[in-house]
């Protein structure tokens, strides 16, 4: 028979035991919380600090084209040439992208293209503006049949960072294989400057025009590499346009777009281009 000073025992011994598992729980609640808000943190910051990466690359300015297309040519136009394109791009995640780029032809001892891309975009409800001036010169016409080759570099500014994000350069090159049809093939260099962290660039794409040059069918694949590198940022993106070109100073394009930013989703870009002089 247990005496009362026994039953005591054991019920302040099952007391001190349930307070223990208690505090036990609380710690093992707090640490939870504190491993799910720093994730959430660090994803967050991951986030904040690749968007502005992820836009140079999808808005063109990476690869030297600054345009709703991501793969540029080898060709630049005559000295006193100009031109404006705007498009807007969205996702079916209602991420967008929003951008102007007027550039013109200069003569500085040989046709020099100069732009500066104004963009204005939203992903996961962060909302990024950037200018990326850029230039670009033809160095080996294309012809059909032989290569033309360019250069181009530029630098992208971040309005909400209030710095430079990137710096980038590429070699554009065309393959002219007949009148109606090219191959155009970027490979270049870019540097984030957020994650200190150097990335190679590339791009094929394929245009093919009707004789009379009204209708245009383009096809792409482009991308970045990087080790390491966040996951799917190193996964090709692609995009299939068709342009329609009524008269020779004004042309309007859909494109179908996917995995642009490298968040996998699906994309529908609309662009119209002015030429003037």
């Amino acid at each position: 028979m247990q005496t009362p000073g026994n039953d005591l025992a054991v019920a302040l011994d099952r007391d001190l035991l349930a307070g223990e598992r208690h505090l036990l729980d609380q710690h093992a609640d707090r640490e939870g919380l504190f491993e799910a808000l720093g994730g959430a943190v660090h994803r967050y910051l991951n986030h904040k600090a690749i968007l502005p990466l992820a836009l140079t690359l999808v808005s063109g300015s990476a690869l030297g084209a600054g345009a709703a297309y991501q793969v540029d040519t080898a060709e630049v136009s005559a000295a006193g040439s100009c031109k404006v394109e705007a498009w807007f791009s969205s996702s079916t995640a209602r991420d967008a992208i929003a951008a102007v780029n007027p550039a013109c032809v200069a003569d500085l001892s040989r046709p020099v293209e100069i732009g500066a891309q104004i963009a204005r975009a939203r992903s996961e409800d962060e909302y990024n503006s950037m200018v990326t001036p850029k230039v670009k010169t033809n160095l080996v016409p294309s012809s059909i049949g032989k290569l033309g080759v360019a250069a181009a570099a530029g630098a992208t500014y971040d309005y909400s960072a209030r710095d430079t994000a990137a710096v980038f350069a590429t070699l554009p090159a065309t393959l002219r294989l007949s009148e109606l049809a090219r191959v155009n093939l970027n490979l270049g260099w870019l540097r984030d400057r957020a994650l200190r962290t150097d990335y190679g660039t590339y791009g094929l794409g394929v245009d093919l025009r009707t004789a009379d040059n009204v209708w245009t069918l383009t096809g792409e694949m482009f991308g970045q590499a990087a080790a390491p590198a966040p996951p799917g940022a190193n996964q090709p993106r692609y995009q299939l346009g068709v342009r329609y070109r009524p008269v020779d100073p004004f042309n309007v394009d859909l494109i179908y777009g996917r995995n642009l930013t490298g968040e996998g989703r699906n994309w529908l870009t609309v662009s119209t281009i002015i030429r003037f002089r």
